[in-house]
């Protein structure tokens, strides 16, 4: 399996993991969990958006390569650090949201760097 197909496959289940976990707040009313599915479907979205791009060559390959795995990096730290506090009561390991926006963070800036370097080579 291509790199492509792991980062549109773990796209899905992002997407899948933020529609339950939305629904799950919605019964719970629990906040950290909202947001941990709004973040898994935003960036869900967008590694769609950026798996597709890449291919198209809109992205310059190795880096958009990189954000695509420091934004699933990240989402999955800072919402599994939100709902793991939300239903167990404790942290995934200490500062695991801050690192995961972080890297989220990281993702974004690649990905508009990516995009400026694809740019520049096409002329």
């Amino acid at each position: 399996m291509n790199v492509s197909r792991i980062h549109l496959l773990l796209a899905a289940l992002m997407g899948a993991s933020g529609v339950g976990l939305a629904a799950l707040a919605s019964h719970a009313g629990e906040a950290n969990i909202a947001i941990a599915a709004q973040f898994l479907l935003i960036h869900a979205a967008a590694l769609l958006g950026l798996t597709a791009c890449r291919r198209q060559g809109l992205f310059h390959g190795r880096m958009a390569s990189l954000a695509a795995w420091a934004l699933i990096l990240g989402t999955v730290l800072f919402a599994g650090d939100l709902v793991i506090r939300a239903r167990l009561g404790i942290r995934l390991f200490p500062f695991a949201a801050p690192l995961g926006g972080s890297l989220m963070i990281l993702a974004w800036l690649l990905a508009g760097a990516s995009a400026l370097s694809a740019f520049k080579q096409r002329g």
